[in-house]
């Protein structure tokens, strides 16, 4: 017994670790939007070198995980839930790294006067993430609150919304050729993608919180 319990205490270690690197790519694309908006082209890719790093060890301690869960008897009447969990949760951060590189790749031409709403965008998005993030550990540690860290992830889900929309509305209003237009979008659309992901994490941990209660 003893032996399990310790095994379980590792396990539940390992996942608080895989969800620090979340944290830490949800701060690497925060910091990476503001230094390729500011024009600071090797601070971005230092950014994107440790996002990509970040997202490797990730990766790593999640199949980790997900073994220890697979040929260990741990957690057995929540196991699916939590490889649910894990996996949504690594969609996330691989969308955080896919987004911040296509920036690297295509270097779209932001329209100056739009910068502080990308950063708004970009600060709604990472909230939801961090707030996703903060239910999950919840999940494990105080299921009691994850409900208002769910609701508080939901609501910069909305402001993301938002402020995208703003975006794209401001974008179409512009005198400027319409493939620049496109190309804008495109990267609004992207960033308000990750704030989605991390609402689709928040409303499976719902039904697993529930399901664990019963």
């Amino acid at each position: 017994m003893d032996l399990v319990l310790r095994r379980t205490r590792k396990l539940e270690s390992q996942i608080d670790e895989y969800l620090d690197h979340v944290i830490k790519g949800a701060l690497g694309f925060k910091e990476g939007m503001k230094c390729y908006l500011r024009g600071q082209a090797e601070d971005f890719a230092l950014q994107m070198r440790d996002l990509e790093a970040t997202e490797s060890n990730a990766d790593a301690l999640r199949r980790s995980i997900e073994s220890t869960l697979y040929t260990e008897t741990l957690i057995p009447e929540s196991r699916g839930d939590v490889l649910g969990l894990l996996e949504s949760s690594d969609r996330v951060l691989n969308r955080i790294t896919e987004t911040l590189a296509q920036f690297e790749v295509e270097a779209p031409d932001l329209m100056e006067e739009l910068r502080p709403q990308y950063l708004d965008l970009t600060d709604a998005a990472m909230s939801t993430v961090e707030y996703m993030v903060a239910a999950v550990r919840a999940y494990f540690r105080d299921p009691d609150q994850v409900r208002d860290f769910i609701n508080k992830a939901m609501f910069f889900e909305k402001q993301s919304d938002r402020a995208g929309d703003h975006i794209k509305r401001s974008i179409f209003r512009m005198d400027i050729d319409l493939s620049r237009k496109i190309h804008m979008r495109y990267f609004t659309y992207h960033i308000e993608a990750i704030a989605d992901e991390a609402e689709d994490v928040c409303d499976r941990l719902a039904i697993a919180t529930i399901k664990r209660s019963l």
